[in-house]
């Protein structure tokens, strides 16, 4: 067997023009895949809103990208409620809701040890807010007669792992669910809903986790066909397309972005 040299980064892509007067909404987007998709869709030709918890990332976003910025916490029904009828006083639509924020605690371990405060506060942020998002976007949706939903799930949410993150994995689990079922519920009234199940991705909620424990990542990494993680701007891409009409016929999916883990059984040495 010949020894592979994995591609140390990502190829740059070019950019199409597909989002032109559509309003998009990202939570999370001060950071990681949600701050790499911000940047995507504005240019795509969107009008971005970045919604953080975080003020001062959010701002920074929205400025870079000239869209509008919402602090939120999205686990608070009437501030995710508020989130999304600011973008539509402010641009007249809502055609985009990239259902992004989450976390991913360092005491959200194995069952053995992680508790009851830990589970539910990932539940929370991961799931919950998902809901609210998306209970909040359809009925905008369903004005328009149309709309694309992206929920942020996990590759995680398809396979096991030993090294467990339980309520994480729980978690990205419903929202595959919860995409699945939105998809097919409201197919006929125009709106789509797809989860976006990324493999492991350089964010710095990636990189904080792995700094603590190199043999945590590597013990990961060597699962990954390609021999790297993804780089955000690549999960952008996919959301970018999920939300564009190139994506028309793809609904209540599992989109997988993770470097062939989902499909690899050895990896190249």
């Amino acid at each position: 067997m010949t020894e592979q040299t994995p591609a140390t980064e990502a190829p740059a892509a070019p950019v199409c023009r597909r989002l032109v007067g559509r309003t998009a909404v990202v939570t999370g987007a001060g950071s990681g895949i949600g701050l790499a998709t911000a940047r995507r869709f504005a240019a795509e030709g969107a009008d971005v809103v970045c919604a953080d918890i975080d003020e001062a990332a959010g701002k920074t976003v929205a400025d870079e990208v000239e869209g509008l910025f919402v602090r939120v916490d999205v686990t608070d029904a009437d501030q995710v409620e508020a989130l999304f009828r600011t973008a539509y006083e402010t641009y007249g639509s809502v055609d985009v809701a990239f259902n992004n924020a989450g976390i991913s605690p360092p005491d959200d371990d194995s069952i053995l040890t992680t508790g009851l405060d830990a589970w539910r506060r990932v539940q929370e942020v991961n799931l919950t807010s998902v809901y609210l998002c998306c209970k909040a976007a359809i009925p905008y949706m369903q004005r328009q007669g149309k709309g694309s939903i992206i929920n942020t799930a996990s590759f995680v949410a398809r396979m096991g792992a030993a090294t467990s993150q339980i309520s994480y994995t729980a978690s990205k689990g419903g929202v595959l669910a919860m995409s699945r079922e939105l998809g097919v519920q409201f197919a006929r009234e125009g709106i789509r809903v797809n989860a976006l199940c990324p493999g492991p991705v350089n964010t710095p909620l990636l990189k904080e986790l792995f700094a603590k424990d190199p043999q945590r990542a590597a013990r990961r990494l060597v699962h990954v066909p390609m021999g790297r993680f993804a780089e955000p701007e690549e999960m952008a891409a996919a959301v970018a397309f999920l939300a564009s009409d190139d994506s028309s016929f793809i609904n209540a999916s599992d989109f997988l972005v993770d470097g062939g883990i989902a499909g690899a059984y050895v990896t190249p040495m």
